[in-house]
């Protein structure tokens, strides 16, 4: 099946560089078994990317009421995010607003039970196979999303397509070949990134139980994370206390939230329109 899974990507997602396709030929050695999860993905990604841009567009043009809103939080390992979700979750719920927490990768799916796997240290994989595996999380979620956003539910997520880049460029895997497999994802309706040096976040409870909580890597994290930033992002300090972050995102998520009761269309992750 990941054969097949690495022989379609530089269709689903074109333009693909030449470099990445014959990568990806390169790993069909690889032998994992993904099964049920990817059959469904395949089965969403049939038409190419340009297909998806258009049936967001004609959706939204046979609607423009009210929805949810698609808010991530992001930041370095210890940054606060799962945290601040929580309280950000409670707190929408209090005023009424149906509101879901959601995480990635989420490893309730089977795929997710192999990144799991992974990130306890109990396998290893090809940086590159797991950057993929990391994609795959995502769109096997993209229907249920999109379906949650519609019928009004506000969608508060730890982790999105940002992570997935930051971490695997800075294993030094090609930025633009990272981001490839995320083209056509949802896009954020706002991107929250919890600032904190990563020298403060090692010194927080917890840290350096997962393979990827390591300080020096941590450091490549943040540096591809200020690549990926845009002016759409809002930065909020992470050493501030618990409190007052809190405070901060309380307010962005709701001039969010009121944004996509308005009427604001949904659109695609890093696709020109």
């Amino acid at each position: 099946m990941v054969n097949i899974f690495l022989r379609l990507l530089p269709c689903l997602f074109p333009p693909f560089p030449s470099s990445a396709k014959r990568e990806m030929l390169r790993l069909q050695g690889h032998s994992l078994s993904i099964s049920r999860p990817l059959n469904s993905i395949f089965s969403r990604l049939r038409s190419p990317t340009k297909s998806f841009s258009a049936q967001i567009q004609m959706d939204n043009g046979h609607g423009n009421g009210a929805r949810g809103a698609l808010i991530v939080l992001e930041g370095l390992d210890r940054s606060g995010k799962s945290s601040q979700c929580l309280r950000l979750v409670s707190y929408l719920k209090g005023l009424g607003f149906p509101v879901e927490s959601w995480h990635f990768p989420d490893r309730t799916t089977s795929v997710g039970n192999m990144i799991s796997s992974y990130l306890s240290n109990e396998s290893n994989l090809d940086d590159r196979t797991i950057h993929l595996l990391f994609s795959a999380n995502r769109w096997e979620k993209r229907s249920l999303m999109e379906h949650k956003l519609r019928a009004g539910t506000t969608l508060i997520v730890d982790r999105y397509s940002y992570s997935g880049v930051a971490f695997s460029a800075a294993k030094g895997l090609d930025l633009e070949w990272c981001k490839a497999p995320e083209l056509g994802l949802l896009a954020p309706d706002l991107v929250v990134y919890l600032d904190i040096p990563p020298e403060k976040a090692a010194e927080r409870g917890g840290y350096g139980g997962e393979r990827y909580e390591q300080l020096e890597f941590q450091r490549k994290v943040d540096q591809h994370y200020r690549t990926l930033h845009d002016p759409t992002w809002k930065v909020v300090d992470a050493c501030l206390s618990m409190e007052d972050v809190e405070e901060h995102l309380r307010q962005l998520a709701k001039d969010c939230v009121s944004s996509c009761q308005n009427g604001k269309q949904l659109s695609q992750l890093w696709l020109k329109v």
